[in-house]
C-alpha cells in the first residue's frame, strides 16, 4: 500500500477544511437569508457562519453566487432527506410528513432567493430545473412507500403534490392571519387512505 506524503496529507486537509468552510458559510446564509432576506449584509453571514468576510468572497465573489450556492445545497439537503427519513421514521407517511415540512421550509427560503436570481434568467431557469430534477424523484419515492403500506390514496402525482404545496407557500408572506401549514396538514388529512369501520 502507497504511503502518503506529508505535503499530500496537507493538501487533502486544506481541501477537507475548505469543504467544511464552504458548506458552514452556505447554511449560516441560508438561516441569514430566511431571517433578513437575501440582501443581508456579507459581513452578518460572516459573523453567523464565523469566517472572515475573505473567506465568503474567496467561496463566492458575488452575491448571486452566493444566492445560487445556497439554493442548491438546500436543493440536495431535501433531496438527500427523503430516503434518510424513510429509513427513520416509524412509517412511509410521517417520512413524507416529515419531508414536506422540510420542503416547505424550503420554499419559504426559495421564495427570496429566487426573487433574487429574477434578474438572471438563465441561472435562474437552470436551477428551477435541477429543483425539479432532484426533488421530484424524492417526493414519488415517498408516495409509493406510503401507498404501498396503504397509507394514503393511490394516484397522487408528486409533481401535483409539490406544486399544490408551493401554491399554499405562496399566499404566506408577511400576513399573520396566514398559515400555509395548516392547509399542508389538511391537504395531508386528505391524502390518507380511508380506515374501514
Amino acid at each position: 500500500m502507497p504511503t502518503e506524503s506529508p505535503t499530500g496529507k496537507a493538501v487533502r486537509s486544506k481541501r477537507a477544511d475548505a469543504q467544511r468552510n464552504q458548506q458552514t458559510v452556505l447554511t449560516a446564509a441560508a438561516e441569514v437569508f430566511v431571517a433578513s432576506g437575501v440582501d443581508a449584509p456579507i459581513r452578518q453571514i460572516a459573523a453567523r457562519a464565523g469566517v472572515g468576510m475573505a473567506t465568503i468572497y474567496r467561496h463566492f465573489p458575488t452575491r448571486a453566487d452566493l444566492v445560487t450556492a445556497v439554493y442548491h445545497h438546500q436543493i440536495e439537503a431535501c433531496a438527500e432527506a427523503g430516503p434518510n427519513l424513510l429509513d427513520s421514521s416509524d412509517s412511509p407517511f410521517d417520512a413524507l410528513r416529515q419531508w414536506i415540512d422540510l420542503f416547505v421550509d424550503f420554499l419559504v427560503t426559495k421564495h427570496g432567493l429566487a426573487d433574487a436570481l429574477q434578474s438572471d434568467s438563465d441561472r435562474f431557469a437552470a436551477l428551477h430545473t435541477y429543483f425539479i430534477d432532484r426533488l421530484l424523484p424524492v417526493s414519488a419515492q415517498l408516495l409509493d412507500a406510503a401507498v404501498e403500506a396503504g397509507e394514503i390514496r393511490p394516484g397522487i402525482q408528486p409533481y401535483e403534490l409539490m406544486r399544490g404545496i408551493g401554491n399554499l407557500c405562496v399566499g404566506r408572506d408577511d400576513d399573520p392571519r396566514y398559515d400555509p401549514r395548516r392547509l399542508i396538514g389538511l391537504l395531508l388529512q386528505g391524502l390518507r387512505q380511508p380506515q374501514s369501520p
